[in-house]
């Protein structure tokens, strides 16, 4: 009789079997089974915004499209379907790709994209990016998995990630064979975060053994919603220069705010700030993705991150990782040039593109209250304003 194979269920590799994502989980294949019945199901198990009705945004698909089928630029009719600064934009993005979508690019991201995320950092933050320490990845998820990989070495390493949390980190630090070391968001100051418990959430991580390399901090909070004070920053990045830890700022929903009292503000330009030693001892990791915001672009898998203070030899290692799997999706790449550097005023389609922008996150911001009040209407039931 013939022993066990490989892909037998006993015999996988037990990081793959550690691995939960709620995301995806039974919840999920369960209100699957009760579709494939014929019972009308709602997924609201992941921001999805497309899947439950938003309508796309009209200035990248025409860029996309057009750069999609390069053949309709030749068409003499094309200036009757197209706007001319779609047109114009097509054309700037299949000359930065010479083979095309279909071709694959550098490891890191077109470097001409690279450059527009830079300068779209510079605007935000009032500091220089350097686009040789931008990387773009398929969606935030792939670049949040490169660097957790990085990071980990065994089942010692920890990486302190915030309760509640988005379940990817959970998932990717199981699936990489570390430790997840929890820190508790209070509810009572709107999902802030209290360095008294982080601190003991440390000091208990490290009477086992365990190693804490690296803090998650998500802003605005998913699922909680909350946005981080600038104050609230600025004492977590000194707990991390004071512990040595390497930050991951999940930014993904910077432009997903709700209130005009507390503006996201990124973790960098706060470290920047600050100045010398914070910042420039303290290893920042800044992510970002068209998935949220107001273009809800999930399935077209653009994202980035930005490396802060990381040494060169590092930079090469996760470059030769990155490598492996040749180039991120190239469309995705070119949605996430047009997020950093949308139509401006004075261009055909801005009046257009804004509309439509702000169109959808009035939207959501209606609904955010709505949902907020629904929640709080109920008996026993408390729900914090959600900020973002």
């Amino acid at each position: 009789m013939m022993g066990r194979k490989a892909l037998d269920y006993e015999e996988l590799n037990e990081n793959v079997k550690k691995v939960q994502y709620a995301v995806r989980g039974e919840l999920y294949l369960r209100a699957s089974e009760l579709q494939k019945e014929g019972k009308r199901i709602i997924f609201t198990n992941v921001g999805n915004p497309h899947a439950l009705g938003q309508k796309p945004l009209t200035f990248p698909r025409q860029v996309v499209a057009l750069c999609q089928a390069p053949f309709l630029l030749d068409d003499p009719n094309v200036g009757l379907i197209f706007p001319a600064d779609a047109i114009a934009r097509a054309k700037h993005y299949l000359s930065l790709a010479p083979g095309g979508l279909g071709a694959y690019s550098d490891s890191r991201g077109i470097p001409g994209v690279r450059q527009e995320v830079a300068e779209f950092i510079q605007r935000r933050d009032g500091y220089p990016s350097d686009p040789e320490l931008i990387y773009l990845t398929d969606g935030a998820s792939k670049g949040v998995m490169q660097m957790l990989n990085a990071i980990i070495r065994n089942e010692r390493d920890g990486i302190l990630v915030p309760v509640p949390q988005y379940p990817l980190y959970s998932a990717a630090i199981s699936l990489f064979g570390g430790s997840l070391v929890p820190y508790y968001l209070e509810e009572e100051a709107n999902w802030g975060l209290d360095l008294v418990s982080t601190r003991q959430s440390v000091a208990e991580a490290r009477s086992k053994g365990i190693t804490v390399r690296a803090m998650v901090i998500i802003n605005p909070g998913n699922p909680t919603g909350q946005c981080l004070s600038e104050a609230n920053i600025r004492e977590l990045l000194n707990f991390c220069y004071q512990e040595n830890l390497v930050l991951l700022a999940d930014e993904v929903y910077q432009q997903n705010v709700y209130q005009d009292e507390r503006p996201f503000i990124s973790a960098r330009k706060v470290m920047f700030d600050m100045g010398p030693p914070v910042s420039r001892e303290v290893q920042l990791i800044s992510f970002h993705t068209v998935s949220k915001g107001y273009w809800g672009e999930c399935g077209q898998r653009g994202g980035y991150f930005e490396m802060t203070n990381i040494p060169p030899k590092t930079v090469d290692e996760i470059y030769k990782v990155a490598s492996i799997a040749l180039s991120p999706n190239v469309p995705g790449q070119i949605f996430m040039g047009l997020m950093v550097n949308p139509p401006k005023p004075g261009d055909i389609s801005y009046l257009k593109y804004s509309a439509e922008s702000k169109s959808i996150l009035e939207s959501l911001r209606r609904r955010a209250q709505i949902m907020t009040d629904g929640f709080n209407s109920c008996r026993n039931v408390v729900c914090n304003f959600t900020e973002g």
